[in-house]
């Protein structure tokens, strides 16, 4: 009886519990895995073989990878034998170097088959136009996107035709906005359920000022960290807009019809490089924002306004 009770004991402890958990919980601790790890996982037991295939999320890092080829290769392979009947909830691309246009069509236009809620690609790329293949991303409510450019060559444009109906978060990196036959760019107003919008090292091209019209905005993030101004102006037309934040370098006439909606500001000087029109850029923002209820500044812009024009002086009541 000793020996039968150890033996139990044996098999109760080599046993393995994780195999047996449901699928629901497999896919979720296997969507937090890189793709490249996840798809690792079929050497474990014949319980594993196929669980990756049918993985709502994934995540494709190049720095995984010895060289870049060998990195286009699983791409394509991990494309061809997903299971076709399930659906793609989050598609996260990410790769070093300069990437062929086909390779990120190819990839944009299976997501947007697959009813795709978030995409996020960062790559270096010479062409975008994969672009279009996002007119038919219905499903598509967050899209993160980061073309960051060849050496030089301009940045990439973003086309002003796009919808996504279903899209509440935009953050773009490294893009251009080109003005259009009314002398406008007003690239946003399409996105009838926008949310968030972060933009990032962008610029347009044509005209002076970037429109910004959405009545649904609610949290808009502008970070310019080029060292010139990426705007001459920024119109806000955001009715329902309540977070304002911006890092850089403020260089922009910020003004609009219906600011008093803004509650939270944050503002972050880039001090590396400095200009004499930043003390009154910042006054005439502040301006604008009369009507928040919190501020948040950083100690490099309390820094501007000491060293160029204004001495700080705090007033309790």
């Amino acid at each position: 009886m000793k020996k039968r009770r150890k033996n139990n004991h044996n098999h109760t402890e080599n046993k393995d519990r994780i195999s047996d958990l449901p699928d629901c919980i497999l896919f979720h601790i296997l969507s937090s895995l890189e793709t490249k790890h996840a798809v690792q996982t079929t050497i474990l037991s014949t319980r594993w073989n196929n669980l990756w295939k049918r993985l709502p999320t994934l995540r494709l890092n190049s720095t995984h990878f010895k060289t870049l080829k060998s990195f286009t290769k699983f791409v394509s392979r991990v494309l061809s034998l997903r299971d076709e009947s399930t659906a793609l909830h989050t598609l996260h691309f990410q790769r070093k170097g300069s990437v062929e246009p086909p390779i990120l069509s190819k990839l944009v236009a299976y997501a947007a088959s697959h009813n795709v809620q978030r995409l996020d690609i960062f790559a270096r790329c010479d062409s975008v136009y994969f672009l279009p293949y996002f007119f038919k991303c219905n499903t598509l409510t967050s899209l993160n996107l980061s073309s960051s450019p060849i050496p030089n060559t301009a940045k990439k444009p973003f086309p002003s035709l796009m919808t996504l109906p279903a899209l509440t978060c935009l953050s773009l990196q490294w893009f251009a906005f080109h003005g259009n036959k009314s002398g406008r760019v007003e690239p946003f107003s399409r996105f009838q359920r926008l949310n968030t919008l972060i933009l990032e090292n962008c610029q347009i091209v044509g005209v002076p000022n970037l429109c910004i019209s959405s009545t649904t905005l609610a949290n808009l993030t502008i970070q310019s960290n080029d060292g010139l101004s990426d705007f001459c102006g920024i119109e806000l037309s955001t009715p329902s807009l309540c977070t304002f934040s911006f890092t850089g370098n403020p260089l922009e006439i910020l003004y609009g019809s219906r600011l008093s909606s803004i509650e939270h500001v944050s503002i972050d000087v880039n001090v590396a490089w400095i200009s004499e029109k930043f003390p009154s850029v910042l006054l005439s923002w502040l301006i604008e924002f009369s009507s928040i209820k919190s501020l948040a500044v950083s100690s490099t812009t309390l820094q501007v306004y000491h060293n160029r024009v204004y001495k700080l002086k705090i007033f309790c009541p």
